[in-house]
């Protein structure tokens, strides 16, 4: 596919690149234009890259659009072209370079002072919950439960000890034998209940079962005509099943908060916690493709 040049690009002044790099890029498409058609070839929104990678619709936008002031510094601004081309499926690195030549150079160059005055992004006019209350009153209740058990605990203790002192032998009918305490029932923990997803599953069709059990994470699915069967978040404690007679194929956004199970067999997670997984079943022993 052919990209038009990036009129940013264009009217930058040369001495801006560095030697030998500046016919280059003259006429390569802007980092923006490079990760918008790879998004676009993808068949993914600005949404679900922002929900897969964890950088806000607005500042893939800017990104999309050569603006790389809203990132919050240069340190910033590597990441996110980094987390977006990998989920896209261009080559990082060398969008990093060419961002490197055109800002000033690589991190090496940087003291660190610079990369830390860039500081988080912070969102105004969002509120956040009152922790310290919460924890205040959490631990005022701690206190009050275990002072309220001492307190029971010593009276019941000079109850039991007048009540249990043992009496003299052979003392008449009126004597109480002392009673022993009945031994506390044990109670077995419940015997894990079998998984759905082992299950028998049918031997001519592939059968994928995903469980997020961790976090919530992007979940694509597409069928074996290249039909899309899924495409949206999976939150934590609920699973998506997808059946085809040729093959299931996903992208996991957070392959570490998800479960999976194929063809009635328990692959464990998908991958690494934030790690944005490509893989594709098929019908008989689960098969990456």
């Amino acid at each position: 596919m052919t990209i038009g040049k990036s009129p940013d690009r264009e009217n930058a002044p040369s001495s801006a690149l560095p030697s030998g790099t500046a016919e280059q890029t003259a006429d390569a498409p802007s980092i923006g234009r490079v990760l918008s058609a790879a998004r676009i070839d993808a068949g993914l929104t600005v949404d679900q890259v922002s929900s897969a990678t964890r950088v806000r619709v607005p500042i893939v936008h800017s990104i999309e659009e050569d603006d790389f002031g809203r990132c919050g510094g240069d340190f910033y601004a590597r990441g996110h072209i980094r987390a977006i081309a990998q989920l896209v499926r261009v080559d990082g690195e060398a969008l990093v370079a060419r961002y490197d030549a055109a800002h000033g150079g690589s991190p090496a160059s940087k003291r660190p002072t610079e990369l830390i005055e860039s500081g988080p992004i912070k969102v105004p006019g969002r509120g956040r919950p009152n922790w310290t209350a919460a924890m205040v009153a959490a631990i005022v209740a701690v206190v009050g439960v275990i002072g309220f058990n001492l307190v029971s605990g010593k009276s019941g203790v000079g109850t039991t000890g007048s009540a249990s002192a043992p009496l003299p032998s052979g003392s008449g009918t009126g004597s109480v034998a002392a009673v022993a305490p009945a031994p506390t029932p044990t109670v077995q923990p419940p015997a894990p209940a079998p998984s759905a997803a082992i299950a028998a599953a049918p031997a001519d069709k592939v059968t994928v079962k995903l469980v997020a059990e961790k976090d919530t994470s992007w979940v694509s699915a597409v069928d074996g005509t290249g039909k899309s069967l899924f495409q949206n978040n999976i939150e934590e404690g609920q699973d998506q099943t997808f059946t085809d007679p040729k093959q299931i194929k996903l992208v996991i956004g957070n392959a570490g908060a998800v479960h999976v199970y194929v063809n009635g067999k328990d692959l464990g997670p998908a991958g690494k916690n934030g790690q944005v997984v490509h893989v594709t079943y098929t019908p008989g022993d689960p098969q990456a493709g």
